[in-house]
């Protein structure tokens, strides 16, 4: 049984419309939902490495999670090049990669790949849309994430936490 966590960057900026993609910063509400969701995700469960986008907004949101998660230190984020995609079949192959002693991996990335490795592992029409920010735990019954293409449909959705649920954590 693997472990999949998902998280997509929080609400980035298109102030300045002369910034290459990977290079814009996150917005105001990106800045306030990150944290937040980086208490309640502590509140629940223990650290772990992050792979993360080298986007700035993805960098920008794993710190910020950082910063508000227990025990969830900067060396837990780790960039990953690959992962600066919008294709869920490149997020896929690399997830294919990962070595089989890894048990529980996650993964701070983009839209719509991230919607669609979901909809990919537990089925069509489990999410319309992962909002920024927004934070998919999936069981997966495969032996190692070499195995992660044939989990098609056969995945499980164990927990979903979205900004516009954490009216009360600050």
């Amino acid at each position: 049984m693997r472990s999949l966590y998902l998280l997509r960057h929080a609400k980035s900026s298109w102030d300045d419309p002369s910034l290459p993609d990977i290079d814009r910063p996150l917005n105001q509400r990106g800045q306030h939902d990150a944290p937040r969701m980086g208490t309640a995700l502590g509140a629940r469960l223990v650290p772990m490495t992050f792979h993360v986008s080298p986007a700035v907004r993805a960098q920008s949101t794993f710190r910020l999670v950082q910063k508000n998660w227990k025990g969830l230190k900067k060396h837990h984020g780790v960039t990953e090049p690959a992962l600066y995609t919008f294709d869920y079949r490149e997020v896929l192959a690399w997830i294919s990669t990962q070595p089989p002693a890894v048990e529980r991996l996650a993964v701070v990335g983009h839209n719509p790949a991230l919607t669609d490795v979901v909809n990919y592992l537990v089925g069509p029409g489990t999410l319309e849309n992962l909002p920024t920010a927004g934070w998919m735990e999936l069981a997966l019954e495969i032996e190692d994430w070499s195995a992660i293409h044939s989990a098609q449909y056969r995945g499980h959705l164990v927990y979903r936490l979205f900004p516009k649920e954490l009216s009360g954590v600050a």
